[in-house]
């Protein structure tokens, strides 16, 4: 009894209280909106027309109705969050979308995780190279970092989360580790990113800076954030590795696992195993190139990992591994272990939704905050104007976890009050991008963060207890870098 009441609440009584207080938010804060336009900017590729908002175009919508508890026709009340949240947007990296992908990366990894392959090849790699595992957790926190901070990696860290738990787990490190050296890197990447496409280049763009510029400082920045992750990162695995429920953050079964098929695993790595792991690393280069040489994304990505993980079912099958009724039961298991974290993209969407969405030019209560919150800036000291910026960006991300999205919605507003501030467009870029990025590692309502939880079986609460500590040092690290970019004139 005193163990369970000492357990922390389960991710979706958490995201029901934060719909309670979105609902009496919407309640009570009326709801705005702004002008748009449409801009044409010059790119690499060509020329490119995007939708900004107009800074100075705020109005109060009237209100229709007010807030609902139930409504009809399609329209949001506090009992459609889940459906409305479910069946929200498009394909596109919308609820909809990651929730599909979701599903089928699981169903796909649910069979290739039926072959063993991995695991068998896992237990021959641990054999060979036992000495070097703190090796390994540095390439691959440098690695995914990269992919952060290079072509935007977020939702793509889902993927190999599943991947990686077995390596991790036979290694003896729990699953918070998994997702410090995957999912926590990506957002480092993304937060000092001097490149990525889908949020400084935006950014850039709107705020009418040269794209690209400032490379040199974010560089810095980055190799700054990624090294004091590394270096958490090992502490955290060398404190936890192999430790049992007392010392760790996490609960025993978050170190160790209890794989089925144990008789398997105790077989020889056959040629079979040889042929599926050389398919695996093929379509492993394959979902990397269409990322960076084609601009794949969510419909792409999860059709890919769709063929890989039937190809390599179909190779098991002709192997005898198992039989073809077994692969369709494998997929289905797969899909069916992360179907929690689905549902929990689709709730935190519903949340958004109750406050109007995140759309700039229809009425929302969103609109209203960032209207007001970006007022309260003007007057401010520089120093304190660039820190505000950095934590209105933080806690915006609450409600809008798009990268790119935040940018098209803040960023014509941040931007020329920046100049009120007396502080550089570049440096109010830099507070979107590490309030934006980093904020991604905690908050509920991230769609790529519930998803790697969910490829690991770890609830968010759980994550929470784990990571507040790292996230807290990084909010440190972050208003000492505003306070540097303020100093030094960043441009």
């Amino acid at each position: 009894m005193q163990q369970q009441q000492r357990r922390m609440p389960d991710t979706f009584v958490i995201l029901f209280f934060v719909a309670l207080l979105a609902a009496a938010l919407s309640w009570w804060i009326p709801a705005g909106e702004f002008s748009t336009e449409i801009v044409e900017r010059e790119t690499p590729t060509g020329v490119q027309e995007r939708e900004v908002l107009i800074a100075d175009s705020y109005r109060i919508a009237p209100q229709e109705g007010g807030f609902r508890w139930f409504a009809e026709g399609g329209e949001i009340g506090l009992a459609n969050i889940p459906f409305e949240g479910m069946v929200s947007g498009s394909k596109w990296g919308a609820a909809i979308g990651v929730m599909a992908f979701i599903l089928l990366v699981g169903g796909s990894f649910g069979i290739i995780v039926k072959t063993t392959s991995i695991e068998r090849g896992i237990l021959a790699l641990i054999h060979r190279t036992q000495r070097y595992d703190q090796l390994f957790l540095i390439l691959l926190f440098l690695v995914f970092s990269l992919g952060g901070a290079v072509f935007g990696m977020g939702e793509e860290a889902i993927a190999f989360c599943l991947v990686l738990l077995p390596v991790m787990t036979k290694l003896g490190y729990d699953k918070v580790t998994v997702v410090l050296v995957t999912y926590v890197a990506t957002q480092i990447g993304f937060a000092t990113s001097w490149m990525n496409p889908f949020s400084v280049a935006i950014a850039q763009g709107i705020a009418e800076v040269p794209l690209l510029s400032g490379a040199g400082f974010r560089m810095v920045v980055w190799l700054l954030l990624t090294t004091i992750g590394i270096a958490y990162t090992l502490r955290y695995a060398n404190r936890t590795r192999n430790r049992d429920a007392v010392k760790s953050l996490m609960p025993a079964e978050s170190i160790n696992t209890n794989p089925e098929n144990t008789d398997e695993l105790r077989q020889p790595f056959t040629t079979l195993d040889t042929v599926i792991l050389s398919v695996f690393a093929l379509g492993m280069v394959w979902v990397v190139w269409g990322v960076v040489a084609r601009g794949y994304y969510i419909p792409e990505l999860a059709s890919q990992f769709f063929v890989i993980g039937i190809v390599i079912g179909l190779l098991a099958v002709f192997g005898n591994r198992f039989r073809a009724n077994d692969m369709s039961e494998a997929f289905v298991k797969g899909a069916q272990d992360l179907l929690p974290a689905a549902l929990i993209v689709g709730f935190a969407k519903g949340i958004i939704l109750i406050l109007g969405g995140g759309e700039p030019d229809a009425p929302s209560t969103l609109n209203t905050l960032l209207y007001y919150a970006g007022s309260s800036l003007s007057g401010m000291s520089e120093h304190v104007a660039a820190v505000s910026m950095l934590l209105f960006q933080g806690g915006f991300n609450f409600f809008m976890t798009s990268g790119s999205g935040q940018a098209a919605l803040t960023m014509p507003i941040m931007a020329p009050l920046s100049d009120l501030a007396g502080v550089s467009r570049q440096t109010a870029i830099l507070a979107f991008q590490l309030g934006d990025g980093l904020t991604n590692i905690i908050v509920p309502t991230s769609a790529a963060l519930i998803g790697c939880l969910g490829a690991v079986k770890l609830d968010w609460a759980s994550w929470l207890k784990a990571i507040w500590r790292f996230q807290v040092l990084l909010g440190v690290c972050c208003i000492a870098i505003m306070l540097v970019a303020v100093i030094t004139g960043y441009k």
